[in-house]
């Protein structure tokens, strides 16, 4: 596992829209294991390894990340936000934040209010942030309407192989897909292999529908986040019992693949790589959603990453539940082939 690469992604800004700092890393880092590499009109990157093969296996991680997008400069130079994905505004107040401005970033804090501190609903159009400029012409000099902004923070190791940083969702589920194809490639799997690094999921869905419309997939894992049961205030019997550094998780929905999720678990036991399990009865807020209702639909499972304090500026993630994704991922890659059956019934 490449900690150098997953530490390079985690400290480039992707918010949501404005993914191509991040694409051109992944671009440069899967070229040397990848067959073809390939790029659409929407932003998505797929590196793809053995493209003549019938049996077609997309992996997507989503590379954007949560964040604002200037929508205004005032008079005094300060800057207003709307948001760009599930964001929580408040989390925010007082929190040192950059602006990327032509591959530049440009550091800010967003103003700590009295009126905010007391709000019971703070709003992504109430924040202000704080670049030191004097006026709006010297702001502009600087950043401009429509520029990204996002946390300015660091990638930190805490105890027990925990690592806190931004944009672990779902920063860390790209890193997983290609380093499993890395590993897939390094041990000669014979089936095609699609990671594609997708854009917008936290805003539009786009880049899983452009990246499975394209492959026409035979199936898809996809991996990202997914909420842990073990922070303050928070209860197993939400979605399952979810415990950082016990290994990836599972998901029983009804839009996952049931012979897949069955060929998943079978490996981890052979392989004996711990795994969870959640519970989604419905849809799972992934790509897996999109994907498995593209074309004549798509056999899907869901790989998750567990991980404290999602969609906050900094979340908390275990190397070890990367670890283990990645080595059951690859796993499975070399494990397929044309005569997977993916109908839960005999016929």
């Amino acid at each position: 596992m490449n900690l150098d690469f997953l530490n390079e992604l985690l400290l480039t800004p992707s918010v949501s829209g404005h993914e191509e700092a991040a694409q051109q890393k992944i671009l440069a880092y899967t070229k040397p294991f990848s067959h073809r590499q390939q790029c659409d009109a929407t932003g998505n990157v797929l590196s793809i390894l053995n493209p003549e093969s019938p049996c077609k296996v997309l992996l997507c991680g989503h590379i954007d990340e949560i964040g604002f997008i200037v929508t205004h400069v005032q008079e005094n130079g300060m800057l207003r936000l709307a948001a760009a994905g599930g964001v929580r505004p408040a989390l925010y107040i007082g929190a040192p934040v950059q602006i990327v401005h032509e591959g530049n970033s440009v550091p800010g804090v967003v103003a700590v209010m009295p009126s905010l501190l007391k709000s019971e609903a703070v709003k992504a159009k109430d924040l202000v942030v704080d670049i030191g400029a004097s006026s709006r012409e010297e702001a502009l000099q600087h950043v401009a309407i429509g520029d990204p902004v996002c946390a300015d923070t660091t990638v930190r190791k805490l105890l027990g192989e925990n690592i806190s940083a931004r944009a672990l969702d779902d920063r860390s589920g790209a890193f997983v897909i290609v380093e499993a194809m890395r590993r897939a490639a390094e041990k000669k799997a014979a089936a095609g292999i699609y990671a594609a690094t997708t854009v917008g999921e936290e805003t539009t869905g786009r880049g899983a529908y452009y990246a499975a419309s394209q492959v026409k997939p035979s199936c898809a894992i996809i991996v990202d986040v997914t909420w842990v049961s073990d922070t303050p205030e928070t209860d197993p019997a939400d979605t399952g019992d979810i415990r950082l550094g016990a290994g990836p998780v599972l998901c029983l929905s009804s839009i996952v693949n049931k012979p897949m999720n069955r060929r998943l678990q079978k490996l981890a036991e052979k392989y004996q790589i711990p795994v969870q399990w959640e519970i989604a009865p419905g849809g799972t807020s992934s790509d897996a959603d999109t994907v498995n209702k593209t074309g004549i639909g798509v056999p899907v499972a869901l790989v998750s990453i567990p991980l404290r304090y999602m969609h906050s500026s900094v979340e908390i993630a275990n190397l070890r539940d990367l670890e283990g994704a990645i080595q059951l991922i690859s796993e499975f890659l070399l494990s397929m082939d044309e005569s997977f059956s993916y109908s839960p019934i005999s016929v």
